[in-house]
């Protein structure tokens, strides 16, 4: 009777092959040693777990434990049977050809690594295998002698197996491997081995969910989702997994053995671990799983278990086209993987761009990139499920962007894939991105709301913010103004700091601003080129329309909104009278309707309506514009509540309409050195219309008017000018009357009726508190007064003139060729002689001959005889003989000098005692004199003397103190 399951059969077959054929033993010792020492070195817990796996089918448990010096491995499912003892004496042949994991009978040569008595259990019986009865037995065989010796005695152990009868197995197990070890084997080490292989063995066999060594337990429960919860020692661990199987073609299988042709099933399983949160952790640098652990080295992020097509040593794949089926298979399910993972952890499974590790590794990358990009797992952000080929994405991470512009822009991805940590992948399978320039052309056709922009606007202001690029690409962003256009760039575009009520009222005014509509501003319009522009800003933008609301009114258009828009900036801006005097152009109404500029219009409570003339005009503003705004905003624009101040900083000619304003510039261009006019003009406009009786009223309106007054005292100004010729006070100009308190021009002008005018307004008119010849008109007056034989003039007035009048002609204020000289003039007795008998004092010594009722005297006597046309005094000659002398030997000269502290003069001087000229063919006895070649000659009388030595030392006041000291040169005389 044969053994349980024919093991004796088996031995018997094997030792006849054997004995038969030395060769053949050879061949299978050989081959053993190449898988002992090779194939399956290091391999010993996957191929047992594998063949447990195929055992079980599916839940399947392997136990390992260590009893003493032998190592027990045992697992659920399918007892050992006869074939699968045939297949464990067997080098080649395999019980597993329906689609097993395991490919190889010979797997079961791992054990040789640790044991040479290994032993296979179950229920119905087993075999053994023995290193030392198989040599027993070869030893028996004569032809085997020569090959045993020539191998040392070393024999195939795994090729004779021997029955072993039925012995108890672990509770709940249905086989079991025993292992003596050999001495050199360490079983500790051996099953911390398998505890380092546990996880992997259970994500890369289906068939096993259990593995337990010693009292360490790893199990797997696999979820409808696709996760596989792996419950550890160390802990829990989630994979998410993918498996898929199918059957190989004949024509790839072509290429294959025969008992490889046997298996046309194939199955691969992706996986990739998960955190607690769910994100995958990318498997980095891995090895293929086949579905063990071979040594063809991959890059890939989730790690591959496959059925492939191996060589003999299970360390490369076998190339051939089921392999590259397999491998195309794999890669076709890849993107299955990634559905099992939240959208956006996906990206991390993508293989990125590097040098293959292998040549399995370069072609399963481009495979799985293929696939990647051409199957649909990419969830877009309205949530429908994309190919890469179908789906864009925006360069900038802006969830509300995304939001925005997926309706303009199809297959948009969200914004978070745009982050740094998804672009390479979503570049290696060709996701097309949108940069900027491509967003701002695909709003610039959409017709969106205002509110719409400005949620755009804020949704690419961080990138505008920092890149100085990105502010380039969005010039051309569309820009939706407050009158319902919508422009090109932001550019020139104003952003109003005024209320959106103002902004609303400003779209009924056609005028073509480009002002941004109040829903739609942002601060990235500015940042990329906007105005922001406050009140004062906006008006200027009106100023267009300002400037042509007359005509525009006159031709039937509504300027309504203007004048509300205008006014309320005005309010906003803060402007006063005369800050912006462009607004004057103004359309309003009059009292009857008709358009006029503001400053045209009085106020209907205007002061200025008293002062107008008749003929004046001016109109007053109706009555409803008037009450519906302040007054002090309707004359900010120019509406008329006094005088107009008109201002120009920088004036280029007499045109600002002012009253003989031609001839006011022409007199400071005259008096300025480079011949330039004023440079500056603040001055009161209407001067002109003021009625003749009304000119009080009108003078104390501009004294109580801030601006009015400033124009007043500004130097050189035109008020001033205008007013002291023109103005009336009394019926007579300002400048024609004197000061009440100003006695040194009593007789040559009147007391100005004063009126309530302060005496500073009155000096600013022009009223005189002093002899001044400003001009030709001054000159010409002055003279005029002057030659009045019904004036009382004094003296010392009559002298002023006369030095006024000739320093008038030396300065050029007076040119003496545009004065008509006078029939009269007022002479040195006060009195008026006419100008044929009437000369000029040359000098004061001429007195001594002339009379002072024919004498006209003060200032520069040549300038003033220009001026009045009349001779100086000459014709003179000293006839009577003196001596020369020196001044320091006069008596009292160096004494009297001493005392003022004066040095006393140089040179010498004519000592007469008797002094007599020629003037006239007559002769004079005079006390000094200074003759036509300048010598000067004197008397002894200290009279004499005293002048002449006045004269020398240009100290003429003084002559008088000179000739009591020369009289007597002491101290007591000084101080008397």
């Amino acid at each position: 009777m044969s053994e349980t399951f024919r093991a004796d059969e088996l031995r018997q077959a094997t030792l006849a092959a054997w004995a038969s054929s030395p060769t053949r033993f050879r061949e299978d010792a050989n081959a053993e040693d190449d898988l002992r020492y090779g194939g399956y070195r290091d391999r010993l817990f996957v191929e047992l777990a594998q063949n447990a796996a195929d055992a079980a089918g599916a839940g399947g448990i392997l136990r390992v434990i260590l009893a003493g010096d032998e190592l027990r491995v045992a697992n659920t499912g399918a007892p050992l049977d006869a074939e699968g003892v045939a297949a464990l004496a067997s080098l080649r042949a395999s019980a597993k050809r329906s689609g097993g994991v395991g490919q190889f009978g010979v797997g079961f040569a791992a054990v040789l690594a640790v044991s040479t008595e290994p032993s296979v259990r179950s229920a119905a019986g087993g075999v053994r295998f023995s290193a030392a009865d198989t040599l027993a037995e070869v030893r028996a065989i004569p032809e085997l002698a020569a090959e045993l010796a020539e191998r040392e005695n070393t024999v195939p152990v795994l090729r004779l197996p021997w029955a072993v009868g039925p012995e108890p197995l672990p509770p709940g197990f249905d086989t079991e491997v025993r292992l003596p070890l050999l001495s050199d084997v360490d079983g500790q080490s051996l099953l911390d081995q398998l505890a380092g292989q546990a996880e992997d063995l259970l994500l890369a066999l289906p068939g096993l969910s259990r593995i337990e060594v010693e009292d360490q337990v790893w199990t797997r429960v696999d979820r409808p989702d696709g996760v596989a919860e792996l419950s550890t020692p160390t802990g829990p661990s989630r994979w998410a997994l993918h498996r898929e199987s199918g059957q190989l073609g004949e024509e790839v299988l072509a290429g294959l053995g025969v008992e490889a042709r046997r298996r046309t099933g194939w199955s691969v399983c992706w996986a990739v671990r998960l955190d607690e949160s769910g994100t995958p952790c990318p498997a980095g640098s891995d090895v293929l799983y086949a579905p063990t652990p071979t040594d063809e080295r991959l890059s890939l992020p989730a790690r591959l278990f496959a059925g492939l097509p191996i060589e003999p040593s299970r360390r490369r794949l076998a190339p051939s086209p089921a392999a590259d089926a397999v491998l195309r298979a794999a890669a076709d399910c890849y993107p299955q993987l990634l559905l099992a993972l939240p959208p956006a952890s996906r990206t991390a499974l993508v293989p990125l761009p590097e040098f293959p590790l292998s040549e399995v590794d370069e072609k399963l990358r481009e495979l799985v990139l293929t696939a990647l990009t051409n199957a649909e797992w990419l969830v877009a952000a309205d949530k429908a499920v994309l190919s890469p080929r179908q789906a864009c994405l925006l360069d900038v991470a802006a969830p509300e962007l995304v939001e925005l512009l997926g309706p303009s822009l199809g297959g948009l991805l969200p914004a978070e894939l745009a982050g740094a940590e998804h672009l390479r992948a979503l570049q290696a399978v060709g996701v097309r991105r949108i940069r900027l320039p491509e967003v701002v052309a695909t709003v610039a056709g959409v017709d969106r709301a205002p509110e719409w922009w400005h949620r755009l606007y804020t949704a690419l202001a961080p990138v505008a913010e920092v890149d100085s690029t990105a502010r380039e690409e969005l010039g051309a962003l569309p820009v939706p103004l407050v009158d319902g256009r919508t422009v090109t760039g932001p550019r020139g575009v104003l952003l109003p700091e005024v209320a959106d009520d103002i902004l609303t009222a400003m779209s009924t005014v056609d005028i073509g601003l480009r002002v941004v509509h109040p829903a739609a501003k942002h601060r990235l319009l500015e940042r990329l080129g906007a105005k922001s522009v406050g009140a004062a800003e906006l008006l200027e933008e009106l100023r267009p329309a300002v400037e042509r609301s007359v005509e525009d009114l006159e031709a039937g258009l509504d300027t309504a909104a203007l004048t509300d828009v205008v006014l309320r900036l005005v309010e906003l801006a803060g402007l006063r009278r005369g800050e912006a005097p462009w607004l004057a152009a103004l359309a309003l109404p009059d009292e009857h309707g008709d358009p006029r500029r503001a400053d045209e219009l009085l106020l209907p409570t205007s002061p200025l309506r008293e002062v107008l003339a008749q003929d004046s005009p001016l109109g007053v503003l109706a009555a409803d514009v008037a009450e519906r705004w302040a007054p002090g905003l309707l004359t900010a624009i120019g509406v008329l509540d006094s005088f107009p101040i008109i201002v120009d900083e920088s004036p280029t000619g007499p045109d600002h309409d002012l009253p003989d304003e031609q001839e006011w510039w022409d007199e400071v261009a005259a008096a300025h050195p480079a011949g330039e006019g004023p440079r500056q003009i603040v001055a009161v406009g209407d001067l002109d219309l003021v009625a003749a009786e009304a000119w009080p009223v009108a003078l104390r309106l501009i004294a109580a008017d801030p601006l009015a007054w400033q124009a007043l005292r500004l130097r050189d100004g035109h008020t001033a000018w205008w007013l002291s010729r023109f103005a009336l006070i009394g019926g007579r100009p300002p400048r024609d009357w004197r000061r009440a308190d100003v006695d040194e021009l009593n007789g040559l002008y009147e007391v100005v009726p004063a009126e309530g005018l302060s005496d500073e307004l009155l000096a600013l008119l022009g009223v005189r508190d002093s002899v001044e010849v400003s001009d030709v008109d001054d000159a010409i007056d002055v003279l005029a007064r002057l030659a009045d034989p019904d004036r009382l003039v004094r003296e010392g007035v009559v002298l002023r003139a006369h030095e006024a009048l000739a320093d008038a002609v030396s300065e050029g204020r007076v040119d003496p060729a545009e004065v008509e000289p006078p029939a009269a003039v007022r002479s040195l007795a006060g009195t008026v002689v006419a100008t044929e008998r009437a000369l000029v004092l040359d000098g004061p010594w001429w007195l001594a001959v002339l009379d002072p009722a024919e004498v006209v005297a003060g200032g520069d006597a040549p300038a003033l005889a220009d001026l009045l046309d009349l001779p100086t005094s000459d014709g003179d000659e000293v006839v009577s003989a003196g001596r020369v002398q020196p001044w320091a030997e006069l008596d009292g000269v160096v004494e009297t000098c001493d005392l003022l502290g004066l040095d006393y003069p140089d040179g010498d001087l004519h000592v007469h005692e008797e002094l007599v000229v020629l003037v006239d063919e007559t002769r004079h006895t005079v006390p000094w004199w200074l003759d036509p070649d300048g010598e000067l000659h004197t008397t002894e009388d200290p009279q004499g003397l005293a002048r002449a030595l006045a004269w020398t030392l240009d100290r003429w006041d003084d002559r008088h103190l000179l000739a009591a000291l020369l009289a007597d040169p002491t101290a007591p005389t000084l101080l008397r």
